[in-house]
């Protein structure tokens, strides 16, 4: 049995950085985590082919190979995934589906034989046990959550690894908190399960003996959320393993804004080697925050705890949102003045949705509120419910606001809030060809040509006067900027348009 694994095209998004990627001569940012788990599932025997569409092409000798595609897929795929679906029935080899777009609404695939939904350490055995009998079935699907622990290493050697920015790999599933808005624990549930200390550095090992040198993420729902076991374990082992091996390159992850709470996991994580955090902010305002069941952001300075973050040597990345029952048409101009007192520059802002499977999406089918409207798209402007709040006031304000955010003048200004906060980490960091290349490309498509072409400079200049260490994080955060504008503003072109009612 030969099996190619698909991964759908991303389409243009804040998250995709494809306009950032060009500096550096990337193809995307990620790899396909999950397919690259699920290669590493399949029996022994099988052929296996990996072909991600953000970084080649689907050929016909992939297709006359493959006796079966499996396909994983999130929601802002969905478009690409129908592409390859269709395409694999016009030839007649039987597609497997799973992750989150086809767990969350595998209705909308009729074009798929076999869906392998939720998590499938849990749902692939069974069905490859039916496959091996001769009679598969349609849908495999559990309530149950497994053992991370016992799952094999990703199939790295599948990729073409040189196309990628980052790598990423897993700690831990799962997030105790009860945001309404949010898919996660719907999908993964409320326990935290985690990898042990040794299946994190066999992955690493795995991806250093690739070459691999580059920057990495932990793609976790909440990295934090197990606090006790990551200060006596696995940041104390990570720590050790990176000095034995002079491992030089950086992680970023995702965690919750109570990280500033706890200055010994900060520093460790610093010394582990992160130097970035993802936290969902999603409004200044608390009521709102209450409303929507995220309480650990309430009854907090918000603003003093990034800085203490910024301090530790942790640059902090921000979900916002707006479009809350309660925002009235003032949040536009707050959720503005906090994002620029913050210092946050990767600010990713959107309206409201709601996803299949979260509270919210039941109390807005209660209220005849949703629309059939979902892009997959956090940040694009769209949203699949009809706000309390006058739907044009909406779409305008937050027009505005995107503009006004990613306008060379006060993002560069942000920039500057930063590294005035951020401290550098002490870290001996390899030199690398593609850092180089993105400078260069960066003077010219920012300094020359770019509209931009004075607040990059001035940027530079303050920066080796004042921070001179923080130079290559200015000049990346300056190439996120033309990525930003150009998605931004090709959003408000487009336009935001709300649906009909379902």
């Amino acid at each position: 049995m030969n099996a190619l694994l698909v991964y759908p095209r991303f389409s243009d998004t804040f998250w995709s950085f494809r306009h950032a990627l060009k500096f550096i001569g990337k193809k995307a940012a990620l790899p396909p985590l999950g397919l690259l788990t699920i290669a590493s599932m399949l029996p022994e025997q099988w052929g296996r082919k990996l072909v991600d569409l953000n970084v080649s092409t689907l050929e016909k000798k992939d297709l006359s190979w493959a006796d079966m595609v499996f396909i994983s897929a999130m929601a802002i795929q969905q478009k690409s995934a129908k592409e390859v679906i269709d395409l694999c029935r016009n030839v007649g080899i039987k597609v497997v589906a799973g992750g989150p777009l086809f767990t969350a609404g595998y209705e909308e695939f009729p074009g798929v034989e076999h869906f392998v939904l939720n998590e499938a350490e849990l749902t692939l055995p069974p069905f490859l046990d039916d496959l091996r009998r001769g009679n598969p079935g349609r849908i495999y699907t559990t309530d149950a959550f497994p053992d991370i622990s016992m799952i094999p290493a990703p199939q790295w050697e599948l990729l073409e690894i040189d196309k990628y920015a980052s790598m990423a790999i897993q700690f831990s599933r799962g997030c105790p908190y009860q945001c309404d808005f949010c898919n996660i624990t719907a999908l993964l549930g409320h326990k935290i399960r985690t990898k042990t200390s040794a299946q994190i550095i066999e992955e690493l090992d795995g991806l250093r003996k690739l070459g691999w040198k580059g920057t990495l993420f932990f793609v976790d729902d909440n990295f934090i959320s197990h606090k006790s076991y990551l200060k006596k374990e696995l940041l104390p082992q990570l720590i050790a393993w990176r000095t034995e091996n002079s491992v030089t390159n950086q992680y970023y992850t995702e965690c919750s804004i109570n990280l500033a709470d706890d200055p010994e996991l900060m520093e460790l994580m610093v010394q582990a080697g992160f130097n970035q955090v993802f936290i969902g902010i999603e409004t200044p305002d608390d009521f709102a925050l209450k409303a929507c069941g995220k309480q650990h952001n309430t009854s907090r300075d918000l603003l003093y705890n990034i800085k203490l973050i910024q301090h530790t040597g942790l640059e902090v990345m921000g979900g916002f949102i707006v479009g809350f029952d309660s925002d009235t048409p003032s949040i536009f101009s707050k959720q503005i003045e906090f994002i620029q007192k913050s210092g946050i520059v990767t600010a990713m802002v959107g309206i409201l949705q709601a996803l299949p499977g979260t509270k919210l999406y039941e109390r807005m089918q209660l209220e005849g509120r949703l629309l059939n409207n979902l892009s997959g798209d956090n940040a694009d402007g769209n949203t699949n419910i009809i706000p309390k709040m006058d739907s044009d006031i909406l779409r305008k304000g937050y027009m505005k606001m995107m503009l006004y955010l990613y306008a060379p003048k006060n993002y560069y200004q942000r920039i500057r809030t930063l590294l005035k906060e951020y401290k550098v980490p002490v870290i001996k960091k390899s030199f690398r060809i593609s850092q180089l290349m993105a400078f260069a490309r960066s003077v010219v498509l920012l300094g020359v040509v770019g509209r931009e072409r004075f607040q990059y400079w001035n940027m530079l200049i303050w920066t080796i006067v004042n921070h001179r260490r923080a130079l290559p994080l200015a000049i990346t955060l300056a190439i996120y900027g033309h990525h930003f504008r150009i998605v931004s503003e090709s959003y408000i072109r487009n336009g935001v348009t709300l649906a009909e009612p379902v």
